[in-house]
């Protein structure tokens, strides 16, 4: 994992974490900041308090995955200039106890999950590079505000993230 990488999870979290709670799944390319400041000059004062050789990231405010997510990432390819990408999104999970209760039907579990007294809501920051980094970092919704970290925070995640450099 990187200095870099991590840097810019940390900032899209915060970013997302400014509009609160219950957002959709958001999108964002990774461009190195000094390749930004070239291709768009204008951005150069905005960009000062970012590191040179740091990732900046630029949302793709067109994203919308639908009920879909894993199909709607196997349609994106990133051009040459995007240096990696982040996904965040929300997600509510149930301690392990309480998850051998759930019904296969995927519909009912997810109201089980909804309507649970014990579920664990997270905002979920994962992004990996084109040169094969990944990390993630997650948010507990009412916790006391500390980020969580890894590399393996959410595979399944980052390996869909990474389909999108091939």
């Amino acid at each position: 994992m990187s200095d870099r990488l991590l840097a810019a999870l940390v900032e899209v979290e915060r970013h997302v974490g400014r509009l609160g709670w219950d957002q959709p799944a958001r999108l964002f390319a990774l461009v190195k900041t000094a390749d930004l400041i070239a291709a768009e000059p204008h951005l150069a004062e905005q960009l000062k308090a970012a590191a040179s050789d740091g990732f900046s990231s630029v949302e793709q405010e067109t994203f919308r995955p639908g009920a879909d997510l894993a199909e709607a990432l196997a349609q994106i390819a990133w051009p040459p200039a995007v240096t990696g990408c982040v996904l965040s999104l929300e997600r509510a999970f149930l301690p392990a106890d309480a998850e051998s209760e759930l019904p296969d039907d995927l519909d009912q579990a997810a109201q089980i999950v909804a309507e649970h007294p014990d579920r664990l809501e997270l905002r979920v920051v994962v992004g990996v590079t084109r040169d094969g980094l990944r990390h993630g970092v997650a948010r507990v919704r009412d916790g006391e505000g500390e980020l969580l970290g890894g590399s393996d925070l959410v595979p399944a995640l980052a390996d869909a993230l990474a389909h999108t450099f091939e």
